[in-house]
């Protein structure tokens, strides 16, 4: 783009300014009822026009294509995420959680609870593994080993027990 030809783009998007950038201000807090969002979107319009025009584009009806361009970034507004203050969720009843300390620690006695596994008899270490690491059912439990569901069912009964002295004795 030659100098002429971007100080003729320059003075065509000026009158445009000039004479729409209130209407479109209009437009735009009509849809957003917010005054920052409507301004931004505005210039948000006119430089995307700018951009439009030093990339070589035709623009036949000024007006028009500003309208387009502001009413495709307030679509695009409406579709963002919106953010929600944490003082105004507080006001409306919100009330913050200190978190999920509970579902930690029970997953930290799990982990401290499958590790000592491992100082329960070898019977009931088997048995307690196909159970709680592999979590397989009674009758596929007792498809593999051959005992019956009861037997199974009392010895994963025993293994708990055992593994719960084991646990509170350390």
């Amino acid at each position: 783009m030659t100098t002429i030809e971007k100080n003729k783009t320059q003075l065509e998007l000026s009158v445009a300014y000039s004479d729409f950038n209130k209407a479109l201000n209009a437009r735009a807090f009509f849809k957003t009822h917010n005054h920052a969002t409507s301004d931004d979107l505005v210039q948000d319009t006119f430089i995307k026009t700018w951009k439009y025009l030093v990339k070589g584009g035709k623009i036949d009806i000024m007006k028009a294509f500003l309208y387009h361009v502001l009413n495709n970034l307030i679509v695009d507004q409406y579709r963002k995420h919106k953010t929600i203050s944490l003082d105004s969720l507080q006001e409306n009843g919100f009330e913050p959680s200190a978190g999920d300390s509970k579902r930690i620690f029970d997953l930290l006695d799990a982990k401290a609870a499958l590790l000592l596994i491992t100082y329960l008899p070898i019977t009931y270490q088997k048995i307690m593994r196909m159970r709680y690491v592999q979590d397989l059912s009674l009758g596929e439990m007792s498809l593999i080993t051959g005992y019956s569901k009861n037997a199974i069912a009392v010895q994963i009964h025993r293994g708990l027990e055992k593994l719960k002295l084991i646990y509170n004795a350390q």
